[in-house]
């Protein structure tokens, strides 16, 4: 993999492109997740499917990101009817090249980040911020689908 910015607005995401899994522990169970990045309206856009398994029931998410007032913005509908919008910021704490969208939900500010594993995948974990810093609830290390 090569986790390279492209060209454009679109460019950090480059590296996402395509499809991904990752098996986990939860605490439903045993979790299958796949996420599938697409360019979309000619390439203005990019298109997330996101397919949560698990043994006993299913979760999914569409998001799309594209450019909102000169900010790459990622916009998240989710099956449990949730939603949030997202800008892309920095999370060098994490990895020099981590791609980050942080969000103002309900109960606060929280992040979701990519960054590369060095084996041609990468990881992607969820975190809310508290007084101390970042909190991760949820990682994943994603490889390509097969």
């Amino acid at each position: 993999m090569n986790w390279k910015k492209g060209r454009g607005k679109l460019g950090p995401l480059a590296p996402l492109l395509g499809s991904w899994v990752a098996t986990a522990d939860s605490p439903m169970g045993k979790l299958r997740c796949t996420r599938e990045f697409t360019s979309v309206l000619d390439g203005k856009y990019m298109q997330l499917n996101t397919d949560w398994r698990f043994a006993k029931n299913s979760y999914t998410e569409i998001a799309i990101f594209g450019v909102d007032d000169g900010m790459l913005t990622c916009w998240s509908y989710t099956s449990d009817g949730k939603h949030s919008i997202g800008v892309l910021t920095s999370a060098a704490d994490i990895h020099a090249n981590a791609i980050c969208f942080e969000a103002h939900m309900p109960a606060g500010v929280a992040r979701q980040v990519y960054w590369p594993d060095g084996e041609g995948g990468f990881h992607w974990a969820v975190e809310s911020k508290n007084k101390k810093g970042w909190n991760r609830f949820t990682e994943h290390h994603y490889t390509a689908a097969k």
